[in-house]
């Protein structure tokens, strides 16, 4: 049984932590996790990238803004994630700009995957460790309330039709980070905002 509360205080990051973090490993020439390889290395190089630019440039709309101040209660949010995951570069900025939207009610925290897997394989996406996985716990962090993982469903399905062209990984990551590029966080706050709607 995963107890949720622990894992998250006794283990979580705050956003400025986790991309310190990051940030340090790499000037060690680390990355996240276990693998430390010239490619894990480069993934997590150009996810920093990714994260400093999506940081400034992410705008939450007007219909998720209205929904986050229209929460009713107080959540604890428990983002997994790596720093050499190319999805969570891409969305957990968009988290932390949830976060600090919500005045106050939603406490976000990160987790590493690799360090917490029996709370990975709790939240399998088709049988695999996707990342990044969003679990939306109560006010006192001992229960799931909803999860959103690893990418937006348009994505997901466009993934898996690119993976039936090639299993070149740098093809699809082009396509992939391309319509992230292109998308401006739009659909993922879309996404957002039906799943925050059902908390009011």
């Amino acid at each position: 049984m995963v107890n949720y509360r622990e894992i998250f205080e006794q283990q979580g990051m705050d956003y400025t932590t986790y991309r310190q973090l990051v940030d340090q490993l790499l000037a060690e020439g680390k990355t996240t996790g276990p693998d430390d390889s010239e490619a894990m290395l480069h993934y997590s190089k150009m996810n920093v990238q990714r994260m400093n630019r999506v940081d400034k440039t992410v705008n939450l709309t007007e219909e998720l803004t209205t929904t986050l101040h229209h929460l009713k209660g107080n959540y604890k949010l428990l983002v997994i994630t790596e720093g050499w995951c190319g999805d969570a570069a891409q969305i957990i900025p968009v988290f932390n700009k949830i976060a600090s939207t919500a005045s106050g009610q939603l406490d976000l925290k990160f987790v590493l995957r690799d360090q917490n897997l029996s709370l990975i394989d709790a939240h399998l996406t088709n049988g695999g460790r996707a990342i990044p996985v969003l679990l939306v716990l109560n006010e006192t962090g001992d229960k799931v309330l909803l999860s959103w993982a690893p990418r937006p469903q348009i994505l997901q399905h466009l993934l898996a039709e690119w993976k039936k062209e090639t299993t070149e990984m740098p093809i699809i990551a082009e396509k992939l980070h391309g319509w992230y590029a292109k998308d401006k966080t739009l659909t993922t706050q879309l996404e957002m905002n039906e799943l925050f709607k059902k908390l009011g």
